[in-house]
């Protein structure tokens, strides 16, 4: 036997084990790291298929159009609840400043006759003011974000009870506030839109991928990189033809994504996401590197505020009105468990701001289709509350299975 032969028999055994590592460190990130993502659409799928065989009505576009126009309020609180858990933080009052904001943009338009822009204008600045507010307090006296925000919570709601007055119901009749989630896109603009997005999406990840390439830079595999461009695109084109086939797409589904699209640009491709970020992942190690953590923080809340308010705004609109009732229940729950669920970490640093539209997706399909079962609310809430733990616990495992490695 040749001396090369003995070589590579002996160098044979260590090959086959690199690349059984590789593989399990592969298929670990479907439940951590880059495919987290990927599992939250794996559960959505059998979200749907359950729903669908056990009510066909659940998969008709009439159903998926209300559930767009359902989840659009939450999934813009969502946005903000995300920035915040990037930080490490937590902030409970989000239900009850959108809640706030929306009462001041309906009092302003209807009994002050202000024009709709400048109402949501002065709506939207609010809740930037309580996240400047809420954030100076915990980045500047270092007081824990869950005291104060939960102090939030219970002031902001008074302040909203005492914008509302006596009547404590307010009809809403501005046609442009009316239309934020009660007007659709006509088809030929939907499916514009959508090429356009794929065309986006596409771009990026061809542009992403040419430029790491090009500065000799670590790239991921084909499969991985496309993955979730592809994943998108395709879920893009299934979108616009199921809601082309009722009443079209609606406007406060198209605000949403644009929301999500812009937010997420900012922290994946700015300084200031990566800023956001290594806050996150740990504080002290940013602060000696030169990141101005407080201010960070201090924005953050203030992105916050203002998408809490914005939230607030299209329920409001949806509703065509406002009550005491508004962002309270279980519109705050919705609102922080919809991120976790898709995957975003409660310990900071790591998670998606597209996590806060597919969790919006998750926790609006489980009640739509339990409505539509006429399941009682009890057992609506016990599954829901199933789902967030079960997401929880996988964040957890993800966690310290990262640390032992």
């Amino acid at each position: 036997m040749s001396g090369k032969q003995i070589s590579a028999r002996a160098v044979s055994p260590q090959l086959q084990s690199t690349d059984k590592a590789n593989l399990r460190a592969r298929l670990s990130g479907l439940g951590e790291a880059e495919l987290g993502l990927l599992r939250v659409l794996v559960v959505l799928a059998c979200i749907w298929t359950y729903f669908g065989l056990a009510n066909p009505a659940f998969l008709s576009s009439i159903n998926l159009t209300n559930l767009a126009l359902q989840i659009a309020a939450v999934g813009a609180v969502s946005i903000g609840v995300v920035l915040v858990l990037l930080l490490g933080e937590i902030d409970v009052s989000v239900g009850a400043v959108s809640g706030m904001c929306a009462a001041i943009v309906a009092v302003l338009s209807v009994h002050y006759g202000w024009p709709a822009y400048l109402a949501i204008a002065a709506g939207i600045g609010a809740g930037g003011v309580v996240g400047l507010m809420q954030g100076a307090i915990v980045t500047w006296l270092c007081i824990p974000s869950f005291v104060v925000t939960l102090a939030g919570f219970l002031g902001w709601a008074g302040v909203k009870l005492a914008v509302l007055g006596a009547a404590g119901t307010i009809n809403i009749n501005d046609p442009l506030i009316v239309a934020l989630a009660n007007k659709f896109a006509p088809n030929w603009l939907s499916w514009t839109l959508a090429v356009i997005i794929i065309a986006l999406v596409l771009g990026k990840a061809l542009r992403d991928r040419s430029h790491r390439q090009r500065s000799n830079l670590e790239t991921d595999y084909a499969f991985k990189a496309f993955v979730r461009p592809v994943i998108g695109s395709l879920a893009i084109l299934v979108v616009t033809a199921v809601l082309t086939r009722d009443r079209g797409v609606p406007v406060s589904l198209c605000v949403l994504v644009g929301l999500v699209g812009f937010f997420s640009w900012l922290i994946t491709a700015t300084r200031f996401g990566r800023y956001v970020l290594a806050v996150g992942g740990n504080q002290e190690a940013a602060r000696r590197v030169g990141i101005p953590v407080r201010r960070i923080k201090v924005t953050v809340f203030v992105l916050g505020g203002a998408l809490a308010a914005a939230g607030g705004i299209l329920s409001m609109a949806r509703l065509m009105s406002i009550d005491q009732s508004a962002g309270s229940g279980n519109f705050l729950l919705y609102a922080i468990a919809a991120p976790v669920i898709a995957g975003v970490s409660l310990f900071g640093g790591r998670g998606s701001v597209w996590a806060a539209l597919l969790g919006a997706i998750v926790i609006g399909s489980i009640q739509n289709g339990m409505n539509l079962l006429a399941y009682p609310a009890s057992t609506q809430a016990i599954v829901t509350a199933l789902v967030l733990l079960f997401a929880v616990v996988l964040d957890a495992l993800g966690r310290r299975q990262r640390t032992i490695r």
